[in-house]
């Protein structure tokens, strides 16, 4: 370990059992010397694992829908009554689709479903930062980083309306990061991880090809969940105090490829394949 964090108070949103990015992240926060509260939604913490995470890292657990704003401000108020202070670090690690959970296709959304997929995995973001910068609750060169994916800007089969709303979640932090940055020196920053088998992500259509996909095109192979926690210990820490309103790839050069030799070799074995079943 690195003492990256040392001194730090932090919130990091989305940790359901140990297979979420944000699980990870707060394990490592809590390596790195961190103190933090964690937050999910009742119905999370009641289905899933986070009070054992919450023992394990000495956090407090605090019950809230992101979407809704009198609970974030709870989450807020009460993160900085128990850990004395103002926070120096956010975590947004929330995502979720009912289209993609029933299975309809982007060209015949249920709209009703659609936006509740924006509200909840990119307003909710606006919705932190407000709630943050209203309450002064963020320190000075702080920093809050949101977890993205590149269907935020290339078309990626199956991702759905997710997509569009990764999208938003770019934008906002942008938008915000401007108007942070210039008035609290606080950063705000998007990781566009690798495609990564969690349990939210476990309902894209076909995850285990798309991630042999990747792995196949991505010169340095898939990032994984513990790895992309190390980038946001990073980003977390002082290290990084001028970056910021950037969507940063974080997926063994996937992002920049067009075509690998992995990629192309398989292709042609499936070709061949096809043609054998044509004779």
């Amino acid at each position: 370990m690195y003492n990256l964090l040392k001194g730090k108070r932090g919130i990091i949103f989305g940790a359901l059992d140990d297979m979420s990015i944000a699980w990870k992240v707060a394990e490592k926060a809590y390596d790195e010397g961190a103190i933090f509260t964690l937050s999910n939604t009742p119905t999370a913490i009641r289905f899933g694992q986070i009070d054992e995470l919450g023992k394990k890292t000495k956090a407090e657990v605090i019950a809230a829908d992101a979407t809704s704003v009198k609970d974030l401000e709870n989450v807020f108020k009460r993160s900085m009554e128990v850990l004395g202070g103002k926070i120096d670090f956010v975590l947004h690690s929330i995502g979720m689709s009912l289209n993609v959970r029933k299975k309809r296709v982007y060209s015949d959304l249920d709209y009703n479903f659609l936006d509740k997929t924006l509200d909840i995995s990119a307003i909710s973001f606006h919705k932190m930062l407000q709630v943050a910068y209203k309450l002064d609750a963020i320190s000075e060169w702080g920093s809050v980083v949101a977890l993205s994916y590149v269907a935020a800007q290339r078309t990626l089969y199956g991702y759905n309306d997710m997509a569009d709303a990764k999208a938003l979640l770019e934008s906002i932090a942008r938008s915000f990061g401007y108007i942070y940055g210039r008035e609290k020196k606080i950063r705000v920053n998007t990781i566009s991880q690798s495609p990564t088998m969690t349990t939210a992500g476990s309902g894209i259509k076909d995850l285990t090809g798309l991630m042999d996909f990747t792995e196949r095109m991505s010169p340095l192979g898939n990032a994984d969940a513990e790895e992309c926690a190390n980038y946001c210990m990073v980003m977390f820490s002082d290290l990084t105090k001028k970056v910021t309103m950037q969507n940063l790839f974080h997926d063994g050069g996937f992002s920049n490829m067009g075509m690998s030799m992995k990629a192309m070799s398989q292709y042609n074995k499936s070709l061949e394949s096809d043609a054998s079943l044509g004779d």
